[in-house]
């Protein structure tokens, strides 16, 4: 991101923001969250409250998820808002945000994702990621 705040370019969607940046737009009113991690990763690891839970991917065997289509119109309202997408790391959002923006809808990628890379032991949440950068998140 730049230091004027605006989302980094990309190729196929709208642009890659940060989490705080997402967060922003998300408190304002101007976007909605959508995590597009799998269900059991949400149940698991955490949630940020009030996001659109909608996996692009399905356990067991990671198979496309059938319903993002029009789970993606729904969650952007036909069109209206912008769609902040969440995964993992950032890897799986990029190619949800390609494919919402197949649909016609305006979608970002959220860099680092909710948990980050992993740090040198393998370990995520410590480098980056949503819940490193203190935004809100529960975990059951």
């Amino acid at each position: 991101m730049t230091a004027s705040n605006t989302p980094s370019a990309a190729q196929g969607y709208a642009g890659d923001v940060t989490a705080r940046q997402a967060w922003d737009w998300v408190s304002a009113g101007d976007a909605v969250l959508v995590d597009v991690r799998t269900d059991a990763e949400r149940e698991w690891v955490g949630y940020v409250p009030g996001a659109v839970g909608l996996a692009w991917k399905q356990w067991p065997g990671m198979a496309l998820n059938p319903a993002f289509d029009e789970g993606a119109r729904a969650a952007s309202e036909g069109g209206a808002k912008k769609l902040v997408l969440l995964c993992r790391s950032g890897v799986r959002s990029i190619a949800a945000a390609k494919r919402a923006t197949e649909l016609g809808l305006q979608a970002y990628n959220i860099l680092e994702g909710f948990e980050g890379d992993p740090d040198a032991e393998k370990h995520r949440g410590q480098i980056g990621g949503w819940r490193f950068h203190g935004l809100p998140w529960k975990q059951n």
